[in-house]
């Protein structure tokens, strides 16, 4: 845990961990996302245009989520509400506000849907990976008391500390949490692996949207199980966290997204840009979207 990584020499400004990883989520998303954009023949501006915005929004409903969430627990009032550096978003609120950050700017300038999710669905693992080691370095999101050789203590006055110091499981005396799971790092590694996945399943595709289809069935799946492993946060609905009843939406909407994606034509952007470079084909092809 590092909650400030360092603080700039003659102005005194300290550079928090958690702010410096959500940096490095938004430049590594979307220089990866424009790369394969430039691969694929489309129109890398695209996504440099949206990408602000997209991560912008993302940020807010991913804050508010967070302190709607945990107001009275984490959040007290509302100018915490807004020091977003010291950590506190929730990723399914992220996904939320970029999707209707995506959709709006589709609206006022439109081109092709699926060959566009697939080329930013590897970089939405990029930017997860990077948030959970802000998550690590700030002590959030963090996991039950476990045993293991790898566990982690974070030092007081960290959130986990905080939280057992209430539950009464350590006394407010003590410099340090009980070892828990370090769920953060979990969840980084996890985004490593399906960003793997995706990017190696991504030359293989038959039709464009496959790569965001199988992000839509596998981060649920792994999302789910890591939760059973953390313990800031309780019982939702059915017996479930939040994040395990989105992740269940989200699962069963995979399944119904390839089923319709089964019933679409075989073929990529790509392929019909590559057949017919005239503007027409191309037009042409924002109907794979």
């Amino acid at each position: 845990m590092r909650q400030v990584l360092f603080t700039i020499p003659f102005l005194g400004w300290p550079v928090f961990g958690y702010g410096a990883m959500l940096v490095l989520a938004f430049v590594g998303s979307t220089w990866l996302a424009a790369w394969r954009c430039r691969r694929e023949k489309l129109d890398p501006d695209v996504v440099l245009d949206m990408a602000f915005w997209v991560f912008f929004i993302g940020l807010v409903v991913a804050r508010l989520f967070y302190c709607i969430q945990y107001w009275g627990v984490h959040i007290h009032s509302l100018m915490e509400v807004f020091q977003y550096w010291k950590g506190g978003i929730v990723f399914y609120g992220g996904v939320l506000g970029g999707t209707l950050a995506f959709f709006v700017y589709r609206w006022f300038r439109p081109f092709p849907l699926r060959p566009y999710v697939d080329a930013l669905a590897p970089s939405i693992m990029v930017g997860t990976g990077f948030g959970r080691l802000g998550c690590f370095l700030n002590g959030c999101c963090f996991g039950d008391v476990c045993n293991l050789p790898w566990a982690v203590s974070f030092p007081k006055p960290s959130p986990p500390w905080a939280s057992e110091v209430d539950q009464k499981l350590i006394p407010a005396a003590s410099s340090w949490s009980l070892p828990l799971h370090p769920t953060q790092l979990y969840s980084a590694f996890d985004a490593l692996v399906i960003f793997a996945l995706l990017t190696a399943y991504y030359p293989l595709r038959r039709r464009d949207g496959e790569v965001l289809g199988l992000l839509m069935l596998t981060y649920p799946i792994t999302r789910f199980l890591i939760e059973y492993l953390r313990s800031d946060e309780g019982d939702f609905f059915a017996g479930f966290t939040i994040s395990q009843n989105i992740s269940t939406v989200l699962f069963a909407g995979g399944l119904l997204y390839w089923a319709w994606l089964r019933r679409r034509p075989v073929g990529r952007y790509a392929d019909t840009v590559q057949a017919d470079e005239e503007p027409v084909a191309v037009a042409g092809a924002g109907a794979l979207g």
